[in-house]
């Protein structure tokens, strides 16, 4: 494991966290909360999991009052960075189906994505993470489309 892996409660945190400002998103339709969602989904994405406000939070205010946890458990972050990315199309959809007002659009995608945010706060199964690993199977390190032989 690298030094920058992440403590798996700390992810779960935060998909408690993403949970809650995505339930309100289904129950307003709100395209501003949706498009609050997407940019916290885009920051961990695209810049990097230290970005996350939850993660902060958790760090700052949540882990110091559990017990260490053992290394061996900590997880890579590629794979939730992944699933952030997920995410961030998910909220993209959302965001842009409430304020075309296309409410259903915006409902269904809001709602698959609370779906994956409920199924990692939880029971801790990460559907992004699993997309992510099924697709390293595909797809090997190093393997291109140029390799025909």
């Amino acid at each position: 494991m690298s030094a920058a892996t992440l403590d798996p409660r700390g992810v779960r945190f935060t998909a408690a966290m993403t949970s809650v400002i995505l339930a309100l998103g289904l129950v307003t339709a709100s395209w501003r909360v949706l498009a609050a969602q997407m940019v916290l989904f885009g920051m961990c994405a695209f810049l990097g999991m230290r970005l996350n406000p939850w993660g902060y939070v958790f760090r700052q205010a949540v882990r110091p009052r559990l017990a260490p946890i053992d290394p061996a458990e900590r997880e890579e972050p590629a794979p939730v960075r992944f699933s952030q990315g997920v995410g961030f199309a998910f909220a993209l959809v959302a965001t842009v189906g409430y304020a075309a007002e296309w409410t259903t659009l915006g409902l269904v995608a809001n709602a698959f994505a609370l779906v994956a945010a409920l199924l990692n706060a939880v029971f801790g199964y990460c559907l992004g993470c699993q997309m992510y690993l099924l697709l390293r199977r595909v797809t090997p390190v190093g393997a291109s489309a140029s390799d025909t032989r």
